[in-house]
């Protein structure tokens, strides 16, 4: 048995050079010659090109008349096996079998003959309807350029930061916003909960139980609690009426990474990095359900009044929608390629982002169609995202970087970057997490350099002074 050769090893480019060839000479073994036009081709579009134009109406008699002709054209010329390509007869040389330049122009452009050497002569412009015997129905004539319909941004103004709250002594991990909007609280790396007052920035009261970090804060609309989860697998209902502890909620099997309270039913849902998402009844403090599927930390959910009331963002990169009533998955979205990290519903339509280290995405609900990217790529892990009623969408990512975005068209309308306090490291700019007040005219973001930072709009700026500087895109990634 003879040893087999061995096989010179090739570039994928000397291969794909080496397809293209044998491609070229299966399909056309002539490369000195254009391919003469194929008459019936021609005759299809010409008729279909004329009922789009005048309603149905066609020339029979001279349809019929040019297809002779060509047919006799096409006999007096050398046979040829290659693939008729689009384009009248008068687009090409008879001499040279060479295109000439009126091969791609429009419908209305009617080629002369040739001159004496054998240059195509210049094309006139000849109007539909007037004794025009030949046209040229090329694919740029099919073809028509639509303008770009793409949502122009509303302006907003610029903003800035007014006040740093220092007092925690880890990083600031959590944030909400009191429903009456007078005061905030936040959970931080020093095990602690600390509650703010809104309007002046002052600490109200700092409340301790949790053993770990405490990464996810909610306050219930209803009732005077306030719920909080932490590292420590631990999630507790606290009254603020006696500010203490008054039920906590075992079950997860390792810590816990986000929490929300449903709006209508006294619920509560808590995601952590057993991967599960736990709804738990706030009143009997039994589990509900245990909404599994993702393959990994379960690490951003919000809820809803209606279906699916409760979305999910992990870190195996999906999105799962729940059906609350039979804790099943309705849908799960697959578009990003990073763990999802934060998701934002936004207080009037019917649509949410969320956000990734390689794309900020919008989808629209209740059916989680893709709508659209955001038009610029923040290039950081984004950890927080809030947006208000006017559709300022606010990003905050791992570097510090903290980006407002225009909601409808995706427009990155300023880019900013937190300032880390005195004594602290750059690289302890960080943003964990965010939340716009009641009226959305504040925001509030927690830091890695262990501050809390507040936000609102510029009121000098104007359209004049800040103005919008957008091009909309000329093609749009759908994935």
């Amino acid at each position: 048995m003879e040893a087999e050769l061995a096989v010179e090893p090739q570039s994928l480019k000397k291969l794909s050079f080496k397809s293209l060839k044998r491609a070229l000479d299966l399909f056309s073994p002539l490369h000195g010659q254009f391919p003469p036009p194929d008459p019936e081709s021609k005759k299809i579009r010409t008729s279909h090109k004329l009922n789009t134009e005048f309603g149905g109406v066609k020339d029979t008699a001279t349809s019929n008349a040019k297809a002779a002709a060509q047919s006799k054209a096409q006999q007096a010329s050398a046979p040829s096996n290659v693939l008729a390509l689009p384009g009248s007869e008068s687009s090409m040389d008879p001499q040279k079998g060479v295109p000439s330049k009126d091969m791609v122009v429009g419908p209305t452009i009617q080629p002369s003959g040739s001159t004496d050497n054998g240059i195509p002569g210049r094309s006139t412009a000849v109007v539909p309807g007037r004794g025009s015997s030949e046209r040229n129905f090329s694919t740029s004539a099919i073809m028509e350029r639509i303008p770009s319909k793409w949502p122009r941004p509303v302006w907003h103004a610029p903003w800035k930061n007014y006040r740093v709250i220092s007092g925690h002594l880890g990083w600031v991990r959590s944030v909400a916003v009191d429903p009456s909007n007078t005061w905030f609280c936040t959970g931080s790396a020093d095990r602690t909960i600390k509650i703010w007052d809104l309007a002046s920035g002052r600490l109200k009261l700092t409340l301790t139980g949790h053993i770990e970090q405490i990464r996810g804060l909610a306050i219930s609309s209803k009732h005077t609690y306030m719920f909080s989860a932490g590292d420590d697998k631990q999630v507790k209902c606290w009254d603020l009426e006696q500010n203490k502890v008054i039920r906590s909620y075992h079950g997860h099997l390792s810590g816990v990474y986000c929490l929300a309270v449903h709006p209508t039913i006294d619920i509560l849902l808590t995601g952590g990095r057993d991967s599960v998402c736990r709804v738990w009844d706030i009143r009997s403090k039994m589990q509900i359900h245990a909404l599994s599927g993702h393959d990994n930390t379960v690490c951003s959910v919000f809820t809803r009044p209606t279906d699916p009331q409760v979305i999910t963002g992990s870190h195996d990169s999906t999105i799962k929608f729940w059906d609350l009533r039979y804790g099943k998955t309705m849908a799960t979205l697959t578009h990003h390629k990073k763990s999802v990290r934060a998701m934002a519903l936004h207080p009037k339509e019917d649509c949410f982002a969320s956000a990734s280290a390689e794309n900020i995405k919008k989808f629209n609900l209740p059916k989680g169609e893709f709508m659209h990217n955001m038009l610029s790529q923040q290039k950081t892990i984004i950890n927080a995202m809030a947006v208000n009623e006017e559709g300022v969408l606010a990003t905050g990512g791992d570097n510090g970087s903290m980006w407002f975005w225009d909601w409808r068209s995706g427009h990155n309308f300023q880019q900013d970057q937190t300032i880390v306090q005195p004594g602290s490291l750059d690289s302890e700019a960080g943003i964990y997490a965010m939340t716009y007040d009641v009226t959305g005219s504040r925001l509030i973001t927690c830091e890695a350099d262990k501050t809390i930072k507040m936000w609102k709009e510029d009121e000098t700026a104007t359209p004049e002074t800040h103005p919008v500087h957008f091009k909309p895109p000329k093609d749009m990634r759908r994935f």
